[in-house]
Formats: structure tokens, sequence, C-alpha cells
């Protein structure tokens, strides 16, 4: 199993960006995806996290509103939408694969490599 996390990049407080996470290898185990970020000295953080038929989604309650978490079945894909975008959003965002939809980083096994955001005041 891979995942390979792009889309991110530089924008400007107030702007929007959309994260993907094409995974190679899928698997019946790989029950949910979910995206983390983690700014330079501070701990992994989650964001939002899904189930590959959509029914389930949970996301950061400080996030709710401004990302959006989606899945492509047909592309083996997951989207993270984030609208109105703060420069405390910056950081590098992973998106993980594992068997529920969770809060934790250590109910993930797999990771991708991640990628950043970075937002300008």
């Amino acid at each position: 199993v891979q995942l390979q996390a792009s889309g991110g990049g530089l924008v400007q407080a107030g702007g929007s960006l959309r994260l993907s996470c094409a995974t190679s290898g899928r698997s019946f185990s790989m029950y949910a995806m979910g995206w983390f970020r983690q700014a330079p000295g501070k701990e992994r953080e989650f964001v939002a996290a899904i189930n590959w038929s959509g029914t389930r989604r949970n996301y950061a309650d400080s996030l709710k509103g401004r990302f959006t978490i989606s899945s492509d079945n047909a592309k083996n894909t997951v989207y993270l939408q984030m609208n109105n975008l703060t420069p405390e959003d910056t950081a590098t965002y992973y998106c993980a694969t594992g068997g529920v939809v969770a809060t934790t980083p250590s109910s993930y096994y797999t990771w991708g490599q991640g990628t950043q955001v970075t937002v300008s005041s």
C-alpha cells in the first residue's frame, strides 16, 4: 500500500486549496482514510477522516465548516478541501489509512509522505 499526497502550496489568507491522497495497492482492510497535519515544533494533529463509502466522516472541531473531506472510490483518492485558510493552517499535511475512522495517529498504519501548506498573511 502506498499513499501519495499532493496539492499543497503557498496561498494567501482567505484562500483555498484542495489536497489529494492517491492510494495504490488498496485492500479491504483500508477502511478509513485520515488527514493529519503537523506544524514545526508541534505534535501531529487530527484534521479529518472518512470511510471509503463516505458514510462516516469526522472532523476536528476547530476545522468544521472550513474543511471538507471526500472520497472517490473509482479513483482510489481522498480529498481535503480547505477554505478560508489562515496562517494557523500552515503545516505539513499527511494522509493515512487505517481500519477505523479515528482521530488518533496510532489508529492509522500507513502514511503518505506529506504535502506542505503555507498560508501567508
